[in-house]
């Protein structure tokens, strides 16, 4: 069976007429969001940014990979596996030309947030085409066979 959903702005109070009113026509409300002022602050409503690799879906209620952040996901976390110290693996991500999320240039620091999110996408990286045909590459690299 398919669902419509609507999504409906209040300019003014919700009276119980209005609720009936859906109620009649075969719609049940299944959330209420609620706002209001806080007087004297100055602090931006908490919004929280998708985990990184991921962006908000065309339908506002799911999440998808980011194409973008998904190969610096895979490389970072190739160059994690290498061993490498946090600089070395900034420097590697910036000489490829990838950026932050926020546009600026990878350092130890940046790439040491990302651990969190590299343990929780570990599992999809490493069953992902991209990382077995890396790896691949690397085998063939190794056995000094042409790519």
């Amino acid at each position: 069976m398919q669902t419509d959903r609507i999504r409906q702005t209040v300019s003014g109070p919700l009276s119980l007429e209005d609720i009936e009113k859906f109620q009649r026509q075969g719609w049940t409300a299944t959330a209420i969001e609620w706002q209001r002022e806080v007087p004297g602050s100055e602090a931006a409503p908490g919004v929280e940014n998708p985990p990184y690799g991921l962006r908000v879906g065309d339908d506002c209620l799911s999440l998808q990979e980011d194409p973008d952040e998904a190969k610096v996901l895979v490389t970072m976390m190739e160059l994690m596996i290498q061993d490498g110290p946090y600089s070395s693996i900034a420097q590697e991500l910036n000489r490829r030309g990838y950026a932050t999320r926020e546009g600026s240039k990878w350092n130890p620091v940046s790439v040491f947030k990302m651990l969190p999110r590299l343990i929780e996408a570990g599992p999809k990286i490493f069953s992902s085409e991209e990382w077995h045909r890396r790896r691949q590459q690397v085998r063939e690299r190794k056995q000094g066979l042409p790519i």
